[in-house]
């Protein structure tokens, strides 16, 4: 109750103030090579920790790899220890709120009330990200125990950080491109959708947990006057992209883009199927008549409406049948239908998706875990949950984690290798700001996935909590065994951190080493292409992919920055470099607010799921 601790003095406010001060506990130098994971987790830090020395790993020994590239040597430059103290190491909690300051810090721009160098879609999963870290911090507190040893100041300042950032989330509903999206492809208009119901969650996280429910508007948190705003937005978008639901190709399932050529793809459909849950478990109604498109006033939409329940497992079903997943069992980028010929005199050609793209993105792989976790919390079916866990074992193996310890480990494994998670464009720093955004989403999606189940109702007498202990404790136990994986891949990230504290796009590679050229780089497989990599290298303009019509660039090519460009090699003050070594990840793009949040949501999976007793939020 922080209001209430701040005003009067109560006992409350020690307990909220032990959280800030355990910042300083050193959690992460679990994350060392050879350290023994969990088990060298010390008993102090065992409070604010989930113990994982029961747990069984998923894949492989248990640890962690023992690579060149994580070596003590490498790490120290980095953290700015010497190599005689490689253990010095932030606790995860205090590198996660580092990581968000310097995302925030350089890359947002309350002026304008958006991060100015994200296109649209990055926008919204910048927010996303905001949101989520905030439900987080919130929630730390609520795993420590009360101290009045310590200040009622620290809690005050814990409170103003959580109120800061929300300011720049409440700054983005007014800087967001929201017109330009209403115009973009089908999977852009669904990560607003699920960008507005992240802030609604933290909104209500943050009152339930730290102000009283009131009927006084004065007692409750101030932020909860935006829930109107952020879910009227949140349905504006998803009624329009709903409009993107197809049955007359395929038998169904989402279209990605309505300028293109029709193409079902994994993305689209994986968020059409976690916004429509998410809008059943979370969107708290809307009676806001404001049109979007039309002249007609909207009419009032309900909380809890089925109909967008229906609409998930109608999704899930048809992707699930659509044969979109490859041998390994991931999810291939979609499909597109042979002999389509559009326009008043064109032909829909064979009518069924029969022509497979098989590239693999690491965000297919994760958006859809969200929305499993969903479906179980809406329907209570645990084929939901048994579908999820397979998919997460299916990634963890093609990140080469069974190879971390071998001579393999530079083996490409189709979604990485040694065990860090890694995008087709990494290895070459090619990536455009599309694919730069890919593995902070997963990590997002199964943060979410692996959160505690609750699963509830909703009736004419209000929710109801419905109880299921052991599908409980069998996800709860799947999930533990993820932890050493998550763990490898945080620390990974975290080495890309530069001077700045900027993270980098191919994680592994340590900061302030040379581009290519040493004995470990001749060690790297090259990834395996397959298909078109419209993500980085922009949509053809060909029959497959462009409409009969289309004879100029639309908005979602002018959008993609192709990120094929060298930037100069510059060290870090600022002048041109030709002497010192480079750091690998200053190519291309470089270190942007997209490679930023991706080690903002890897160390908040590390956190959460791994060393947090957090069982709830």
């Amino acid at each position: 109750m922080i209001v209430r601790s701040l005003n009067r003095g109560s006992a409350a406010a020690p307990w909220l103030v032990f959280s800030i001060i355990y910042l300083s506990a050193s959690s992460f130098v679990t994350a060392l090579p050879g350290q023994g994971g969990a088990e060298s987790v010390s008993n102090d830090e065992a409070v604010a920790q989930r113990s994982l020395v029961d747990s069984k790993p998923l894949l492989g020994e248990k640890g962690l790899p023992q690579q060149h590239a994580f070596t003590a040597d490498h790490n120290a430059p980095l953290l700015r220890v010497t190599p005689q103290e490689p253990n010095t190491y932030p606790s995860t909690y205090t590198a996660l709120l580092n990581a968000l300051e310097t995302m925030e810090n350089h890359f947002f721009a309350v002026a304008y009330g958006t991060w100015p160098k994200a296109i649209d879609w990055t926008a919204a999963v910048m927010g996303t990200q905001v949101s989520a870290t905030l439900s987080a911090m919130t929630s730390y507190a609520q795993t420590l125990k009360p101290s009045s040893l310590l200040c009622i100041d620290e809690a005050r300042d814990h409170e103003n950080l959580i109120n800061r950032y929300f300011t720049q989330i409440t700054s983005f509903y007014f800087g967001e491109n929201a017109f330009a999206l209403r115009t973009q492809a089908y999977d852009d208009m669904l990560w607003v959708v699920l960008g507005w119901l992240e802030a609604i969650k933290f909104i209500k996280l943050h009152s339930s947990l730290h102000y009283a429910s009131s009927d006084d508007k004065n007692a409750t948190w101030y932020a909860s006057q935006f829930i109107p705003q952020f879910a009227h937005r949140a349905r504006l978008f998803y009624d329009l992209a709903s409009r993107g639901w197809d049955t007359t190709l395929c038998g169904g399932g989402m279209l990605w883009n309505p300028h293109l050529a029709p193409y079902k793809n994994a993305i689209t459909n994986e968020l059409y199927i976690a916004a429509s849950v998410s809008m059943y478990l979370y969107f708290p109604g809307d009676s806001d008549p404001s049109p979007f498109l039309t002249h007609t006033g909207l009419p009032p939409a309900k909380a809890h409406d089925v109909r967008y329940l229906d609409n998930a497992m109608e999704g899930y079903k048809w992707l699930k049948e659509s044969k979109m997943r490859n041998k390994d069992g991931l999810y291939v980028d979609g499909f597109h239908v042979t002999g389509w010929r559009g326009g008043k005199n064109g032909s829909n050609g064979t009518g069924k998706c029969d022509m497979r793209a098989e590239n693999l993105y690491t965000y297919n792989q994760g958006v859809i875990l969200s929305g499993l976790k969903g479906l179980w919390e809406a329907t209570g079916s645990r084929c939901y949950l048994e579908d999820g866990h397979e998919l997460v074992r299916n990634v963890i193996r093609a990140t080469g984690w069974e190879d971390r310890n071998t001579e393999q480990r530079y083996r490409w494994a189709g979604l990485g290798r040694g065990g860090v998670m890694e995008e087709l464009c990494d290895w070459s720093g090619s990536c455009s700001q599309n694919s730069q955004t890919f593995k902070g989403i997963y990590f997002h999606h199964l943060t979410l996935f692996c959160s505690p189940l609750i699963r509830q109702e909703w009736g004419e007498n209000g929710e109801t909590l419905l109880d299921d202990e052991e599908t409980k404790q069998l996800h709860h136990k799947s999930c533990d065994e993820y932890g050493d994986w998550i763990r490898h891949n945080a620390f990974a990230a975290y080495l890309t951190r530069n001077q700045d504290g900027e993270f980098g796009e191919w994680w592994g590679r340590p900061a302030r080493r040379r581009r290519h050229g040493d004995a470990e780089d001749d060690e790297f497989e090259s990834p395996n292409t397959q298909g078109t990599d419209y993500r980085n290298e922009g949509v053809p303009m060909d029959e497959i992919w462009r409409l009969p019509e289309d004879d100029v660039m639309y908005k979602c090519d002018m959008d993609m920055d192709l990120g094929n460009q060298e930037r100069i090699w510059r060290d870090y003050d600022g002048r041109d470099n030709e002497v010192r070594s480079h750091d690998i990840n200053d190519r291309g793009r470089g270190r942007t607010v997209e490679t930023q949040s991706g080690g903002v949501a890897v160390l908040r999976a590390l956190w959460r799921l791994v060393e947090s007793k957090q069982e709830g939020g």
